[in-house]
């Protein structure tokens, strides 16, 4: 916490101080009373009887003022702090691999990395703020309490500690509860979040009947934990209530007794009840800010597991880094991949790509194709042997090097909110606006750009929702190509496509991977194009690999029987390109 409020910390200590006489003034009309009730009242002295309304309203319009000032402080503290938090939340987001995406849906992240920050300090400020107006305000009034009758006070403020056994009794039940009705939450961001990108699948299968029903079982769970958390705490603020009544009962018949037998004067015990009922007042709502509270120290317990998160991904620093560059190729050395250790992925793999070349791996789904290339691009590690580009091991190279450069278009490619041109610019921001019309034209854009009525300042939407898939895909495509990488990655890159899409885009892919070093990943054999080589992958390890003539006189071989299943009509691969 105090890493996070440290930049606001005087601020913020202005604002703790600032409770204090917010908190003590509570105490001030209760001690007005005894004067005004025994010099006024009882005395008729009416010098005192102008004087103390004017104190009391003075206290109270100062307390009002002060109040509003910790307040404005506080929230002033809390939303940046909550801000700030979220900025370095977002920052630590963006350094975490691919592997901690593939266990974490949109509502944990959203719940996590946005909400954490506004529960945790918005919830602990105010209810901070709450508890040190309490703390200083019992202060004063156990002050005033023990002024007018101190054996009176001693009772009143044991029975007082005796009601504050009810919040141990259920504090732990409330934190799982809290925690479980969280996640809950979270889980109903997701279902947002699939109902509104999945709309087409959802309405073209008729399943809204299903989703609903989905849905409702989860309000259904949520509104189980929210009763049950209801029950727990709403039970404490009552049973305060009655333990500080017994307090409250016994004081008033003893204070009578004092006051008629002349042990105690009217005003002393007219000012010793005020303050009594001012000093139990907060307990009969102290379970709702328990519960705030608990949410807040919940929040701040994940995101401090979140800032000491590291990506399983490390990275090198080299000083003076020179851009990779590809003289002799890349080098699979024995790999081995397993997401999870009793299932292995990929099984040493050996191969060599020379600079300049391309190679087609293939096989069917579930042998590991597109592991292997994700490997390469280090959006996982290998579990063992290696990968290397030019010798050296592709883990000593800078995550950033490495990554400029390659280029890679996947099957989904995924587009940002916001135009067709930023878009596209995402892959070279500061490319010239020459090099940035070479790859709209490269990847075939034009004329599909000269039919909307913004061109490249097109809204794509959200995922690029308002695009075709061709159209995804060669906006994806220009990317790479603005980003002239000397390695270039094809995953599945036509595979979603209809024939006439897959055409156009192959082109652009063409242009694309001239005098490049390329990997293409495809089930559709025609996708691989034109290739120096071919590997062929069967659970996890190379069953075959050479060129497209020599795989095919195999013909028991996996590349043969893939070939005669999609070209069953006898034309080659090289004849459908």
């Amino acid at each position: 916490m105090w890493q996070l409020i440290r930049p606001h910390a005087g601020l913020l200590f202005i604002g703790i101080l600032l409770t204090i006489p917010v908190g003590a003034m509570e105490a001030a009309v209760a001690a007005f009373l005894r004067p005004y009730v025994d010099r006024v009242i009882l005395g008729k002295d009416m010098l005192v009887s102008a004087l103390i309304p004017v104190l009391i309203v003075a206290f109270t319009g100062l307390q009002s003022a002060l109040t509003f000032l910790t307040s404005y402080i506080n929230d002033w503290v809390g939303n940046r702090t909550a801000s700030a938090v979220k900025r370095q939340l977002f920052h630590k987001l963006l350094t975490l691999d691919a592997a901690f995406f593939d266990g974490m849906d949109t509502g944990k992240v959203f719940m996590r990395f946005g909400h954490d920050a506004d529960v945790a300090f918005t919830n602990l400020i105010n209810n901070g703020k709450f508890f040190l107006i309490r703390l200083f305000s019992s202060i004063g009034l156990a002050g005033v309490l023990i002024y007018n009758a101190p054996s009176l006070a001693v009772i009143a403020l044991l029975v007082g500690a005796v009601a504050f056994f009810p919040l141990r009794m259920v504090r732990e039940k409330i934190r799982t509860m809290t925690t479980k009705n969280e996640y809950s939450g979270a889980a109903a961001t997701v279902f947002y979040n699939e109902t509104t990108l999945g709309n087409r699948t959802l309405i073209a299968y008729g399943l809204q009947q299903q989703q609903e029903s989905r849905f409702n079982r989860l309000m259904d769970d949520m509104l189980r934990i929210s009763t049950r958390i209801a029950g727990h705490s709403n039970w404490i603020s009552p049973a305060m209530h009655f333990i500080v009544s017994i307090g409250l009962a016994f004081v008033l018949a003893f204070g009578g007794w004092l006051v008629s037998s002349g042990r105690m004067t009217g005003g002393s015990f007219a000012s010793f009840i005020a303050a009594l009922l001012l000093l139990y007042t907060p307990f009969k709502g102290i379970g709702n800010n328990l519960t705030a509270i608990q949410s807040a120290l919940l929040a701040i317990e994940r995101i401090r597991e979140i800032m000491h998160l590291e990506p399983k991904i490390p990275n090198v620093l080299v000083c003076d880094a020179k851009p990779l560059v590809i003289t002799t190729g890349i080098y699979f050395r024995n790999v081995h991949f397993a997401y999870n250790p009793r299932q292995p992925v990929l099984r040493g793999i050996n191969f060599t790509i020379p600079a300049g070349k391309t190679v087609g791996i293939v096989g069917n789904s579930g042998s590991g194709k597109s592991s292997l290339v994700q490997l390469l691009a280090r959006l996982y590690d290998v579990t063992g042997g290696s990968i290397e580009i030019d010798g050296q091991d592709i883990r000593k190279i800078p995550l950033a090097d490495l990554r400029r450069s390659m280029a890679l278009v996947f099957q989904d490619n995924f587009l940002f909110s916001g135009t067709i041109r930023e878009n596209i610019r995402l892959g070279n921001p500061d490319a010239s606006e020459a090099d940035f019309q070479h790859a709209v034209a490269a990847a075939y854009l034009q004329e599909f750009i000269k039919t909307l009525p913004d061109q490249l300042d097109t809204e794509v939407g959200e995922r690029g929702v308002l695009l075709s898939g061709g159209q995804k895909q060669r906006i994806a495509i220009a990317r790479a190509i603005l980003r002239d990488a000397p390695i270039v990655i094809l995953d599945e890159a036509t595979s979603a496509l209809d024939n006439q899409s897959a055409a156009i885009v192959q082109k652009a892919l063409d242009n694309l991977t001239r005098n490049k070093t390329v990997l293409i990943v495809a089930h559709r054999l025609f996708a691989i194009g034109k290739v120096d080589f071919i590997v062929a992958l069967k659970d996890g390890q190379i069953a075959e690999s050479g060129t497209e003539e020599e795989l095919l006189q195999m013909p028991n071989g996996i590349y043969a029987q893939l070939h005669r299943a999609q070209f069953a009509d006898g034309r080659t691969s090289a004849a459908c390109n």
